[in-house]
């Protein structure tokens, strides 16, 4: 089968599923509202539009194989309880009939600093903590995990933390290709953050979104093992993607990217250190935060997972960094999509091919072009 992602109509939020190649699939953040599960909402239904993709094992338990969490807050975790299984596989219930999680992906930093930062997890958030810590301690027990069972640790914390975890843990700069505990050739991840603070002082003052996961994701099609890679970053801000320059500047096909889905649902704080509301055609770009996310190959697209981007104050999403990624794709020949244009619920989907991802018929018509890069060429003439 071939490689997709989908990318889902949640407003200013995140939500796609990767289906990779071989079958298996990877789901990235969720923010499913409660206007969405009602039917008389306004909201897409996203959750059923997930639960369509997915594929149900030998006990009749729809599931996803992996669940990377970038960060904590609502508009990445919204509906968790609601839809996903939590606790041990054995009891899932057909009754409820929710999503079986076969491996987690998680960062224990961004769960630390939150508490530090006094920040108040939402209950899903809450939950998510709760289930990792569970599937930590079955590991430190057995050494190994079973389907519903595994876990990810996404970077190493202070003080000895997860100095025994072995197996499960991934460091920064690492490259895995293993999924729920089976290799699997159709994908490699290079684990880019959550970075360690450059000092004590530095920790004290990192948030929650500067813990965000980042991660270079390459899959692969057919004979080409790197078809499309995906550069995701949660919520980071300007400190981290000036610390990802500065790191990677003389090897910045790390940071390399055919689809980008612009942090913070296209803020403009990614990007600068100036407050776009305040200061407007004044504040500044930061030229180092611009370059680590201006890595885009030819005929690169950048998502915006947000609501409608006007010409306003607002931020995110904020007009002022689409026209910086515009920029930045307009030597490329790339293309700027947000999610939320275009009208109806349907989200986006790209098909992956051994030329790159390619925007499918049916979501073209619905999302709209918004530039003229290679990925709607080549569908719009045939």
């Amino acid at each position: 089968m071939a490689a997709t992602t989908t990318h889902f109509r949640v407003g200013n939020g995140d939500m796609t599923l990767v289906e990779l190649e071989s079958g298996r699939t990877i789901l990235i953040d969720i923010r499913i509202r409660a206007d969405g599960d009602d039917p008389a909402g306004e909201a897409p239904d996203v959750a059923a539009q997930l639960r369509s993709k997915l594929k149900r094992d030998a006990d009749g338990r729809l599931f996803v194989d992996a669940f990377l969490l970038t960060h904590p807050d609502a508009d990445h975790i919204s509906g968790l309880r609601n839809h996903f299984h939590l606790g041990t596989p054995e009891s899932w219930s057909k009754s409820t009939d929710k999503i079986l999680i076969r491996e987690m992906w998680s960062s224990p930093i961004i769960f630390r600093r939150a508490n530090r930062n006094s920040h108040v997890l939402c209950d899903d958030a809450a939950a998510w903590a709760a289930e990792a810590r569970r599937r930590v301690a079955y590991f430190k027990l057995w050494r190994f995990a079973s389907e519903g069972n595994h876990i990810k640790i996404l970077g190493e914390d202070i003080d000895g933390k997860t100095d025994d975890l072995g197996a499960i843990l991934i460091k920064i700069d690492e490259t895995f290709s293993i999924i729920n505990g089976v290799y699997d050739s159709s994908f490699s991840a290079r684990l880019l953050g959550p970075l360690p603070p450059a000092d004590d002082a530095e920790e004290e003052v990192l948030s929650k979104n500067d813990s965000s996961v980042i991660v270079q994701l390459t899959l692969a099609s057919g004979t080409e093992p790197q078809a499309a890679r995906y550069l995701i970053g949660g919520d980071a801000e300007v400190a981290i993607w000036e610390r990802l320059w500065a790191k990677h500047k003389l090897a910045p096909e790390v940071l390399a990217y055919d689809i980008l889905i612009a942090p913070h649902h296209c803020s403009w704080h990614s990007l600068s250190w100036d407050s776009w509301s305040k200061l407007g055609e004044d504040a500044k770009v930061s030229p180092d935060a611009r370059s680590a996310l201006a890595q885009a190959r030819p005929g690169a697209i950048v998502i915006a997972s947000s609501c409608p981007i006007k010409d306003d104050d607002n931020d995110p999403p904020c007009i002022r960094a689409k026209r910086e990624y515009v920029a930045i794709l307009k030597p490329v020949g790339g293309e700027f999509r947000c999610v939320s244009d275009g009208g109806g619920d349907e989200p986006l989907v790209f098909e992956i091919n051994w030329a790159g991802p390619k925007l499918k018929r049916a979501s073209l018509i619905s999302a709209g072009i918004y530039a003229t890069g290679v990925g709607s060429e080549a569908l719009a003439h045939g």
